[in-house]
């Protein structure tokens, strides 16, 4: 039997899990952060894997093609969640609901280059942050011991370079690889008093992308991308108070085997002015199931005397997007969309740490071109997700919980509700130069 489900007070721990998975509530299914893009923001990313801007490479690498001579763009997003929480039974209901907001604003950057060598290949290079944000609870509220720790962070860098080349005219095809570097830290509560607990830790994983673009006719474009699965590393360490007995303080690591991802992009234009977009993304998040602490020697890693392990146990994720794009003249366009996406997380895994639920996405977007700078484009995007309300059981059944959910407390309990939403803004610059002549 896994420890947080034989430790009442220590179920805040199981959530070192949660110093990523707390952050789905404040972006995209699971704990991956989609806004990588101004300009596919701007229309809920319908189509991005077909192009569009150069961050499109981030979904499809063999995007850059559509990209002449030396080209970058700089992007930033300023992701701004709402999460509040109410109960209807806890065992620490003397503290009431959580104040305020648990999520905690943040920016993310993204950056991309490509460079055309000649008039079939082409290099580029990308640095994402895919995987983050964080939240932040009060050390006493109903939730603090059985669905939340206090604080939890984690932040990841993606380098990715990328070699493309173009097949023939109405055809793209690209590979690249993937190094991410991923940082954690997280704080939890252990008992009533409270005692506080924490783990702080990084690592480096691999992987690979690639993607192919197919132009069957002049106003078709159709890409499909793939980003790998990675078995991110971490290794940190755990630390906790000296009286707290049976605890494996010191060197810990563990892998979080996270999604590999696939992605269709469709832009069809309709007549000179507007091009319909249209997008279907798969995220395989089942494959992370239940991932375990360990000591540097190999042995389990343990508090109060029980094994860590956190039962993420997720279900895949699906996100569905369409909108379209209109030309207003040479220096404005604006872009529109709407999205739905499937959370990978479902109510028999949920908790206050994550209480990601499925959600709909409302987008708007423009691109400005000065007309007295050759090669400049500004790009502006704004989201409104509204995300399900989402329920949170935790606990045994004799005491009004939920005992199927992994997460649960033998004896602990809370249920209650989530009520999130998000507000997104992101602002991009793009520049191209020194285009390479085409051969006819």
């Amino acid at each position: 039997m896994e420890w947080n489900r034989r430790t009442s007070g220590l179920l805040g721990w199981a959530a070192v899990a949660g110093f990523i998975a707390a952050t789905g509530a404040a972006n995209a299914g699971g704990f991956a952060i989609r806004e990588q893009s101004t300009y596919g923001q701007g229309s809920s990313f319908a189509g991005i894997a077909a192009g569009g801007a150069l961050s499109s490479m981030f979904w499809n690498p063999a995007t850059i093609t559509q990209f002449n001579g030396k080209a970058v763009e700089l992007g930033a997003a300023a992701i701004l969640p709402h999460v509040s929480h109410s109960y209807t039974t806890a065992t620490d209901a003397t503290y009431g609901n959580a104040p305020g907001n648990s999520g905690i604003d943040t920016v993310v950057p993204s950056g991309y280059a490509s460079w055309q060598l000649n008039d079939r290949f082409w290099l580029g290079f990308a640095v994402n942050a895919p995987f983050g944000l964080g939240v932040h609870f009060p050390q006493n509220w109903a939730g603090g011991r059985y669905a939340s720790g206090e604080a939890a962070k984690l932040e990841s860098y993606n380098f990715s370079p990328t070699a493309a080349v173009k097949l023939a005219d109405w055809v793209s095809v690209a590979v690249g690889l993937q190094a991410q570097y991923l940082k954690v830290s997280y704080d939890a509560l252990l008992t009533q008093t409270p005692l506080v607990a924490g783990i702080n830790g990084a690592g480096w994983s691999a992987g690979w992308t690639a993607g192919i673009t197919l132009t069957p006719t002049s106003s078709t474009t159709i890409g499909i991308g793939y980003r790998s699965a990675l078995n991110q590393k971490i290794n940190g360490n755990l630390d906790a108070p000296t009286g707290f007995p049976a605890t494996t303080r010191g060197s810990v690591n563990l892998v979080l085997d996270l999604p590999d991802v696939v992605t269709v992009g469709l832009r069809q234009v309709m007549t000179d002015r507007f091009t319909l977009l249209a997008g279907l993304e798969w995220s395989n998040w089942s494959r992370i199931g239940t991932a375990r602490l360990y000591q540097a020697n190999g042995a389990s890693a343990t508090v109060g005397g029980s094994a860590v392990s956190f039962p993420f146990e997720y279900g895949d994720g699906w996100f569905y997007s369409l909108g379209g794009e209109y030309v207003i003249d040479p220096i404005w366009t604006v872009r529109g969309g709407i999205g739905f996406e499937t959370s990978p997380v479902t109510d028999t895994v949920r908790t206050a740490r994550l209480p990601d639920n499925d959600r709909i996405w409302y987008s708007a977007g423009a691109s400005y071109k000065p007309p007295s700078v050759n090669g400049v484009v500004f790009d502006v995007g704004y989201s409104f997700i509204d995300v399900k309300d989402a329920p949170v059981c935790l606990g045994p059944a004799a005491a009004g919980g939920c005992p199927s959910n992994p997460w649960s407390s033998t004896t602990g309990v809370y249920v209650g509700t989530v009520n999130s939403y998000i507000n997104i803004v992101s602002l991009a610059l793009r520049y191209r130069w020194d285009d390479v002549p085409i051969k006819p």
